[in-house]
This record gives C-alpha cells, sequence and structure tokens, in this order.
C-alpha cells in the first residue's frame, strides 16, 4: 500500500475528468505527477505538482489549472482540506483516523510490505567488488562490496530481475607477478633461504599457504622447469587460491554471487575479444590511427604508432581509445569491452557497474563501449565508491601484517562484525568519503546508527514479550492484531509513526531508482528515533505507554503498531544485510 501512489493516481484520475468535460486538453503528460509530503508539515499531510507541471500544455496558468483539480480532489474520502499554494502546489490534509489504516497491510504482509512491482521483472546486471584476485580484499574494497550488495538487494526489493555478477581479473600481467611471488614462496616451503621479498612481487604471508601445497604437490619438481612451463600450474594455483580467500572473505560479511565470470575466458576457445573487435571494424567504431600527442597532463596510454582505436569521442569521451598494446596483446579496455558485449549477450539490457573513485577516467569510454557494442540497446550505470578512512578513536589504524602492505577486509570483520560494517558503510552516500572508526561503531549509544536501529527492533520484540506476560491469551501471530481498533491510535507520537511507516513504500521506489541504498538506511534511523522517542513519553506519560494492563483494548492497537514499527525495521535492515536482532546482547 504506497498512500502517495494512491494518491497520485486520485489526481490523474481528476485531471483525466477535467479533460473529459473539455475544461484541459487531452493527452497531458500525466507521468510527471507525483505526490509527496509537503516540505512543511504545517502545509498538510500531501503535496502534488500536478498544476505546475501541466499548466504550460494545458495552456492555462498553474493556479488556475490547480483550482480545477483541488475542487476535484475535495470530495476523496479521508480527504479534509484542499488548498492551493504558491504559484501553483496543491496541498492534502488528511483525517487522523486514515493514517492508522497503514497498519493493516502491514501487518498481514510482514517484511513483504513494501516490496514493489516497480522494475516489472526488468533483468539488470549488477556487477561489484571485482577485486583483483592477487590476495585478500582490504578495507577499501568494502565499501564497494557491501553497497553493490545493498544496492541488488533494494532493486530485486522494487521488482527487478538482478543478477550478481564478480569479474575475475585473472589475465594480464597482474597475475604473472602473483604467480611468481607464489613460486617464491613454494621455493620457501621446499627450505630454500628466499631473503627479503624483491620489490615488484606481493610481500604478504597469505601467499605462504600457498607456496607449501605447491611443495606438497609438486615436490621440488618445478624448480628444474624453466619459467614458461611452471608458470602456467603456479598461477592456476594461486588464482584458485586467491579466490577462495575472496569467497572467505565476502560470506564473512553475507555477500554472494550469482555469477563469477573469468577475464581469461574471454580468449579461450573463441577469441571474444577479437570478435569483439572485428564487429565494431565492421560496424565503423574502430579504425586504424594514431593518437595526437597529449595536451598538459599525459594520457598514460597514448602511444606515437599506428594502431587498432575505439572511436569512443563519438560517444562523447575525450579521446579514442586503444585496443591493442604493441605487443599485440588486448588493453584492459578491449577485455572490458568483450566483457560487457557478453552481458549484453546473455539478455542485459541495463548493466550496474560498481567501481572505486580511482576509476573514475575510465566511466565515459566505458560507457560509450556499451553503446557501440549494443547499438544503443544496452545502458551502463556506473557508481562510484569513495575512499574509506580508517580510524580506531580517532586515529590512524595500522597496516595488516599478514596483508603485507593494507587493512584487510577480514580484519575489520572480525573485530567490529558484520553488521556494524555493514550499516556504517551505508550511512553515507557512496560517492563521499567515509570515515570509519573502529571503536565508535561497537559503542552502544544513539550516535552509533547500528547499534541505535537494531536496539529499536529488539526494543519492539520485548514490549511484545513483556505484554505476553501481562496478558496471557494475547495472540502469538502478527497478524492477528490487524483486526485491532487502530481508531484508538490518536497521540501525535503514534500518528507521526504511522505517517513513517506509510513512506516506507515510497521510499523504497525512490531509492531504487536512484540506486542510492543509503536512503534506506537513513530512513531506518529516523523511524528508530520516533519509536525510541515514543516508549520513553510513555516512561513520563503512563498513559502513553504501550502496554495498558488494565485496557486490552488500547493495548491491542498499540503493540499492533509495535509490530508494524518491528516490521519495516526487520524489512529495511534485510535489504541492507543487517540482522534483525530480537536481543540485544
Amino acid at each position: 500500500m504506497n498512500v502517495y501512489a494512491i494518491f497520485a493516481d486520485h489526481v490523474r484520475a481528476a485531471v483525466t475528468g477535467l479533460a473529459e468535460e473539455g475544461l484541459v486538453p487531452e493527452g497531458l503528460a500525466l507521468a510527471r505527477v507525483v505526490v509527496e509530503p509537503p516540505r512543511d508539515a504545517a502545509n498538510g499531510d500531501l503535496a502534488t505538482n500536478a498544476a505546475m507541471v501541466l499548466a504550460k500544455d494545458a495552456g492555462m496558468k498553474p493556479r488556475d489549472l490547480a483550482g480545477l483539480i483541488a475542487a476535484r480532489l475535495e470530495g476523496l474520502p479521508h480527504v479534509t482540506k484542499v488548498e492551493v499554494a504558491g504559484p501553483g502546489f496543491i496541498n492534502l490534509s488528511l483525517d487522523p483516523a486514515f493514517w492508522p489504516t497503514i497498519l493493516v497491510p502491514v501487518l498481514n504482509q510482514g517484511t513483504a510490505f513494501g516490496a514493489s512491482a516497480l522494475g516489472g521483472g526488468e533483468a539488470v546486471n549488477v556487477e561489484y567488488v571485482s577485486a583483483n584476485p592477487t590476495g585478500p580484499m582490504h578495507v577499501g574494497h568494502c565499501r564497494g562490496a557491501v553497497f553493490g550488495d545493498a544496492m541488488a538487494n533494494l532493486l530485486a526489493f522494487a521488482g527487478y530481475a538482478v543478477t550478481r555478477e564478480y569479474y575475475i581479473n585473472d589475465a594480464g600481467a597482474q597475475v604473472d607477478v602473483l604467480a611468481r611471488s607464489a613460486f617464491l614462496r613454494y621455493r620457501e616451503a621446499l627450505g630454500e633461504d628466499i631473503g627479503a621479498i624483491p620489490e615488484g612481487l606481493y610481500p604478504g604471508d597469505y601467499l605462504v599457504p600457498v607456496g607449501e601445497a605447491l611443495a606438497r604437490e609438486h615436490g621440488p619438481a618445478l624448480t628444474g622447469l624453466p619459467e614458461a612451463q611452471w608458470l602456467p600450474l603456479v598461477k592456476e594455483a594461486a588464482i584458485s587460491a586467491m579466490m577462495a580467500m575472496i569467497r572467505a572473505d565476502l560470506a564473512a560479511l553475507g555477500i554472494r554471487f550469482d555469477v563469477f565470470f573469468s577475464e581469461r575466458s574471454l580468449s579461450q576457445g573463441t577469441d571474444r575479444v577479437a570478435a569483439t573487435i572485428e564487429a565494431l571494424k565492421t560496424s565503423g567504431e574502430v579504425y586504424q590511427g594514431r593518437l595526437a600527442p597529449p595536451k598538459g597532463a599525459p594520457i598514460e596510454d597514448w602511444e606515437d604508432r599506428e594502431q587498432t582505436l575505439f572511436r569512443s569521442t563519438d560517444f562523447g569521451d575525450d579521446v579514442d581509445r586503444p585496443l591493442i598494446k604493441s605487443d599485440g596483446s588486448y588493453t584492459y579496455f578491449a577485455s572490458d569491452i568483450a566483457y560487457h558485449k557478453d552481458k549484453f549477450d546473455r539478455g542485459f539490457r541495463r548493466m550496474i557497474d560498481v567501481w572505486g573513485a580511482d576509476h573514475g577516467g575510465y566511466v565515459k569510454r566505458m560507457q560509450a563501449a556499451v553503446k557501440a557494442v549494443s547499438g544503443g540497446a544496452a545502458s551502463l550505470d556506473i557508481e562510484l565508491c569513495q575512499l574509506v578512512r580508517l580510524t580506531r578513536n580517532g586515529e590512524p589504524v595500522r597496516m595488516s601484517k599478514r596483508a603485507g602492505s593494507f587493512v584487510t577486509l577480514r580484519d575489520v570483520v572480525d573485530e567490529v562484525g558484520r553488521d556494524a560494517v555493514r550499516f556504517m558503510m551505508l550511512f553515507r552516500k557512496n560517492d563521499a568519503p567515509l570515515d570509519f572508526d573502529l571503536a565508535k561503531v561497537i559503542e552502544q549509544s544513539r550516535e552509533n546508527p547500528v547499534f541505535y536501529v537494531q536496539y529499536a527492533h529488539a526494543r519492539a520484540h520485548s514490549i511484545l514479550r513483556n505484554a505476553r506476560e501481562a496478558f496471557k491469551d494475547l495472540p502469538q501471530a502478527r497478524e492477528a492484531f490487524a483486526d485491532s481498533d487502530f481508531s484508538r491510535l490518536r497521540d501525535a507520537g503514534e500518528l507521526a509513526l504511522l505517517m513513517r511507516l506509510a513512506s516506507w513504500p515510497r521510499l523504497v521506489e525512490q531509492a531504487a531508482s536512484a540506486r542510492e541504498p543509503h536512503r534506506v538506511a537513513f530512513f531506518l534511523y529516523e523511524l528508530a528515533s520516533e519509536f525510541h522517542a515514543q516508549w520513553n513519553k510513555g516512561k513520563d506519560l503512563p498513559h502513553l505507554r504501550f502496554i495498558m494492563e488494565n485496557d486490552l483494548g488500547l493495548t491491542m492497537p498499540r503493540l499492533g503498531l509495535v509490530h508494524g514499527v518491528a516490521t519495516v525495521l526487520a524489512s529495511g535492515l534485510m535489504v541492507l544485510g543487517v540482522e534483525a536482532v530480537q536481543e540485544m546482547k
């Protein structure tokens, strides 16, 4: 039950009725009409922009059109007042008895309340994390992992058919470096003194078990082979071990993927990178040419030679991009084009990639490539996640000895817990820098949002447990409270909670459309704050307590409200991938 969508339909019906009577033109673009809470609660409960967005096409002044629409809305059930404000906004006030009716669908639908058909089952590919398989995940990967996972949850809750994908960058120079680093650890496992890890190789201790496993499997046999023979064997073993480690790190965060896609697979068997380049040549988006020398700051991939170039400038990029290096190997960009072409071939017309902020310069060319390989039929949205500054009581956290050069994701999860990591990574918009203090996120105070929200859910269940102590025959099922007399919920704090619950379906659609799961985290904090405030009022004013031991008739609707708050909190936490605990330990 989306209250705002229901009243938007009423507004559109009013305009349609005016058109049928010849008072406004037929065929006005009603999709632009929205109903939302007014900026100032003193202006009523709902506001619509209908007259403002339709006036020009209707050939009328906004206030004149608003007056016609307002007259049609005055007779709607539960509407107590309609007024035209400012240049042509229409504000509606509702009977306070309307808001308690929201509890019936909340109690009957449970955590499915707020789920939307907005996506219409459209297939969406969400690719996130995609860390190079060269070591454990670090805290920088953590934000993109949590953001991508929560966004995928949100899109699924809003009715999209979501596929979660991890792109394994298992081709190129970095995995050769990984193999050489693992080979060094292999020699160490055989008893050789390898000394300090040479610069350019990966120094972390996480490769020690890989070397030991190679020693157990091959003995000293690999030491007598030239690099060309041992490198593929060691590379395969190292990549496999690193991906097992990455999967375990992701599992600690509660993250799963539907697809793990290997970059190497693009060139195995049929060379899909070459096929993609040839197809783009045929369509005119790839040509042989030279890049002009860079102006100002150097362009990393510029070479003064004739080469295979993608016409990314035709799609808004700053310069055309090379696809083949001077040694004949593919650029990363060429493989990425083929990879996104593969997504398109698998049926995805909507793609979303989650990248680190350092990849911002790569956005235009990749979006250009998707337009090219799909003939404009597919879209690629790219969400950038800014850096995380990890501190403890304001002081920077030292690097992990195991990793050798960074703080691992697993270290952070093991110290503060999955829920704290996930919620706090989402309590700020993804494109804003984030300070993550390991001491603050385990504090039990209002200043710690994850505690405050989880405590609200636990408090709701504590109230329900206490109610069953006071009333032995109280129903167990949430749905049983849907028949309560909700007209007895009249306190301003109770009505504020009901209005907050009513806004949850709208929030879901807005957050999904904007791909902003942080809105869910903010909403939950606000709901928790209002719920805690109402509980505190009951401490000071006994007639506002949720449990009225001498009045079961009032206790039932208030417990229905408590169930409603707990249900929506659980629903939102589910979207964020955070546990809705029933007791705080």
